[in-house]
């Protein structure tokens, strides 16, 4: 099974830019997309459905235009659900989970905290309640993968400059030692990392200065891989060349029933 995450930071203007003529080309079994900034009747479905995306799952924002997640199957899921049971971040559409036969695939896109010291709160906050409910859900789903937009570079090796980023959000220490325990006390790999050692490797970069031309990036998308699976991964990649998005997707090979 092949699977893609995609913060597409709007998928109405991905979509002018060529998103489904590439996403007919790349051919995952399942593209899990955040940011989406619409809701599902304001997006051309058909199109995604001419291509064997049968099974859509949405969770949009309350705001108009604002967050929301959303995945495209081409797999029918055993069972869907909406959320994390946490009103603050539900009405921002932040997490979904559909259920496989095999796994569970959780799609996330974490808030930022770049805009200030309150939206940081949020954030951290966010980060507790997620742990929290990983936890609820691995007892009685131990095959768990997430993936989305995490808004943290775990490591120096993640992000172009980690000097002077050492103090911006998405890069503080509190942040980085968040993914490092997450990790470790929850049994999850960082999927890319597992299969690729190189630097220089992103799949966020400002629009700013031309940054992405100069691959000043950051690494913030990521499939965590609960360890009970991560004998069924078979690859994993930034598929960096993509461009509709500030982002770019990421890409996770699993050998398991579809």
């Amino acid at each position: 099974m092949k699977i893609i995450s995609y913060n597409v930071n709007g998928i109405r203007a991905a979509m002018n830019k060529g998103l489904i003529d590439w996403l007919k080309e790349e051919n995952p079994d399942v593209i899990c997309f955040q940011e989406v900034k619409a809701e599902e009747n304001q997006v051309a479905l058909d199109e995604f459905h001419k291509l064997g995306y049968e099974n859509i799952y949405w969770f949009s924002a309350q705001k108009k235009g604002y967050s929301g997640v959303a995945v495209a199957s081409k797999v029918k899921a055993v069972g869907y659900s909406k959320g994390m049971g946490v009103e603050a971040y539900d009405n921002e559409g932040r997490t979904i989970k559909v259920d496989f036969p095999d796994f569970s695939l959780i799609n996330a896109y974490f808030p930022s905290g770049t805009s200030g010291e309150e939206r940081q709160q949020f954030k951290y906050s966010f980060l507790e309640d997620f742990n929290h409910y990983i936890d609820g859900l691995k007892s009685d789903q131990p095959n768990l993968v997430i993936c989305g937009d995490f808004n943290i570079c775990h490591k120096p090796i993640d992000i172009h400059n980690p000097v002077s980023n050492k103090n911006s959000s998405g890069f503080l220490p509190e942040e980085r030692e968040w993914v490092t325990d997450f990790m470790e006390k929850r049994e999850f790999q960082d999927a890319f990392r597992s299969f690729v050692e190189a630097p220089h490797r992103y799949s966020w970069w400002t629009y700013r200065a031309g940054a992405r031309k100069n691959n000043k990036g950051w690494r913030i998308d990521y499939f965590m891989v609960a360890n009970s699976m991560k004998d069924k991964m078979t690859n994993s990649d930034i598929l960096d060349q993509v461009v509709h998005s500030d982002h770019c997707p990421v890409m996770l090979q699993l050998h398991c029933q579809n």
